[in-house]
């Protein structure tokens, strides 16, 4: 951008709405300079300026409708007072005191308030880009005409994640609006070490959309192209990539400074300080005077200071083990729901169709995600026929973007839908961990929003599919709050716990062993019903000893026992988040000889927890020490003969199984 002064044009604005946008412009800017002193009298604790880029924040938000969910970023400040939220409140968030929107459990601007349709940035900043699109992705089903909008920064658009939800909002024609707010350094790193084409508006070409760059300085250029963007989106849905060309006047955030900038170009952005420029442009309009912008400048003063001073009366947030504990789940009535209707033999894959095909039915807001899962109807054929009966909107093929679909999951539950994300194997949950461990597990224990999305994994080997295709991997997320994991053995169970799973408002890691597909077969009912989560199942009664198991291991260790003439209680978890310790506790005190199997390897699997939890808290009814039998600790071969006799614990089961009995 040149270094002159900002060039305004006024358009068919009116006189008021060239004022109420001065206003918008300046309020941040003097909350702004407030919180650089509070920052200096350690009230607050860290603080991102956006002093200079105020005219993107506050643009963009008048632009849209207040029912519109803006999507924001460190230095949006501009968003939120535009949307009128309450300066006390967010004071309180600010400082950690009790009455913020997080109740002491994340920073700044890391929030979302769905009473002003905004959600708080993401750290790793690209994932909030897929959330924007399925927020547009449920304005798109419901027919309602309506925009979303989402800021990322120049730094940002190199990150996987960018790609995948442009990619995938083009795809699907979704009304969004992604913002890159391009101020010349992500912390330190300068444009030059971060792309190396001209403008970053020609990524959103790439992909297939309109896509511009403008003057990030200019409220007014901001404001109005934003404003006819989203009236046209609005009647004809499709993405837009806006890039803002403006500069970071301060620090990535106060403590970092500014010295690795150049004088010279700090002095140049200066000349184009989008509240000073506007400011001066109004007076010479006549719209401003020195009196009115004084008299301006009084009452927001007044009001800040206030603000300030009813902050200051909140305490600072005290909390409880049992309070954290209580919000890191949504609540949910987790009843059974007993079967109804006729009972037929069927396959576990069969189970789970039946309960997508019911949940379908039962839940006119389900939306089922993933990898060739419409027409084609899956790749294990469990969705075959569902585009017939739902429609492409409810059954969608998905690119392969893992992440962002899961985002856009995500999105969905913000705007009042839910999701299931078919994973085409388990193994490839790597490409879309980040969404699941950081945004779906986290976001109601941050600011009580649901997360109401299943997340459907065919997991497991015995059937030489190799490294990639085979490995069971339930530990990485029962090791992350928030999740709830479930890994039936059966057909009925798969069905009762898969429509558990879309009854409960919590997400829902929901893992289906492939080789039970369509090698078991059980009765099962027809209509609706559910199993509760967090329940386990005994699946034999015996007096020698307790297997605790699931998936796979039920019917190893039904075979095995029998084979044996082992008298044994084996227990099925089924839910192994939350697990059901009343069970394992009964199991225990009454066999006093405990043995723990599972598919996955040995260390770190969820047995290590098992084993400690009984030794700490049952040791006294133990007659023998807690004994697992569990994967190598090794990748899966894809030799049949390897992975059946090497890597899979069947047989150190058997062996680990006698030992437990004879010692």
């Amino acid at each position: 951008m040149s270094a002159s002064n900002i060039e305004y044009s006024k358009g068919k604005f009116s006189r008021d709405t060239l004022l109420d946008l001065y206003k918008k412009l300046l309020l941040p800017r003097m909350i702004e300079e407030k919180m650089l002193i509070l920052l200096r009298q350690e009230k607050v604790s860290k603080w991102f300026s956006g002093i200079g880029q105020e005219a993107i924040s506050v643009g963009c938000a008048a632009a849209l409708k207040k029912d519109e969910t803006i999507f924001t970023m460190h230095r949006n400040l501009g968003v939120f007072t535009t949307r009128e939220m309450p300066l006390e409140r967010l004071l309180c968030q600010w400082e950690g005191k009790e009455n913020g929107y997080t109740k002491g459990r994340d920073r700044s601007f890391h929030f979302g308030a769905p009473e002003h349709h905004i959600v708080g940035m993401i750290s790793h900043l690209g994932p909030q880009l897929s959330l924007a699109a399925g927020v547009a992705l449920a304005h798109r089903l419901k027919k309602e005409g309506k925009v979303s909008l989402a800021f990322t920064g120049e730094g940002a658009t190199s990150q996987g994640e960018f790609h995948e939800a442009l990619n995938t909002a083009a795809v699907w024609e979704l009304p969004v609006i992604f913002v890159i707010e391009n101020n010349g350094y992500g912390l330190s790193t300068t444009t030059n070490e971060q792309y190396r084409c001209e403008k970053l508006s020609d990524r959103g070409i790439g992909y297939g959309m309109e896509a511009y760059t403008l003057d990030g300085n200019n409220v007014l250029e901001v404001f109005g192209t934003v404003s006819k963007l989203a009236e046209s989106m609005r009647k004809k849905p499709r993405p837009v990539l806006l890039e803002f060309v403006t500069f970071r006047m301060r620090g990535h955030e106060e403590a970092s400074g500014t010295k690795y900038v150049p004088k010279e170009l700090m002095d140049m952005w200066a000349k184009r300080d989008p509240l000073t420029n506007y400011e001066n442009w109004l007076v010479g309009q006549g719209i401003l005077s020195a009196d009115s912008i004084a008299g301006i400048r009084k009452t927001f003063s007044e009001y800040i200071n206030s603000s300030v001073k009813a902050a200051e009366k909140y305490p600072n947030v005290v909390s409880t083990p049992e309070q954290e504990l209580a919000d890191v789940f949504a609540p949910f009535e987790n009843i059974a729901h007993p079967p109804s209707g006729l009972v037929q033999e069927k396959r576990f894959i069969d189970a789970i169709s039946d309960g997508l095909r019911v949940a379908m039915n039962r839940h006119p807001n389900l939306v089922l995600m993933g990898q060739d899962i419409a027409e084609y109807g899956g790749a294990f054929k469990i969705t075959d026929g569902f585009v017939a009966s739902f429609g492409k909107d409810r059954v969608r093929n998905t690119p392969l973007c893992e992440s962002a679909i899961v985002g856009i999951g995500l999105g969905l539950s913000i705007n009042h839908y839910k999701a299931m994300v078919e994973m085409q194997f388990a193994d490839f949950v790597s490409c879309g961990f980040n969404q699941i461990v950081n945004n779906l597990a986290k976001i109601h224990y941050r600011w009580a929003q649901k997360a109401d999305v299943v997340v459907r994994m065919p997991t497991g080997g015995t059937t030489a599919a190799g490294p990639f295709h085979s490995q069971s991997n339930e530990a990485w997320f029962t090791h992350t709050a928030g999740l709830k994991v479930i890994y039936p053995s059966n057909p009925y169970d798969a069905k009762g716990l898969l429509l558990a799973s879309f009854e409960d408002p919590n997400p829902v890691m929901f893992f289906e062993h492939k080789a039970l597909y369509r090698s078991i077969s059980g009765g099962l009912p027809n209509g609706f019903y559910t199993i509760e989560i967090g329940k386990a199942n005994l699946v034999q009664s015996g007096e020698t000893c307790s297997v605790i198991t699931y998936g796979m291991g039920v019917h190893w260790a039904t075979k095995i026992c029998t084979e044996l003439g082992i008298d044994a209680d084996i227990l099925d978890l089924r839910t192994l988040v939350p697990l059901d310790y009343q069970s394992i506790e009964t199991t225990v005190k009454k066999t006093g000889r405990v043995m723990i199997l599972h598919e996955d390897v040995m260390f770190g699997g969820i047995g290590a927890d098992l084993s400690a939890y009984i030794s700490e808290h049952l040791f006294e009814y133990l007659d023998a020490p807690v004994l697992r039998a569990a994967g190598l600790d090794m990748p899966i071969p894809f030799a049949r003969a390897i992975e059946r006799e090497v890597f899979m614990p069947e047989q150190r089961f058997r062996q680990q199984l006698q030992k437990l009995i004879s010692y």
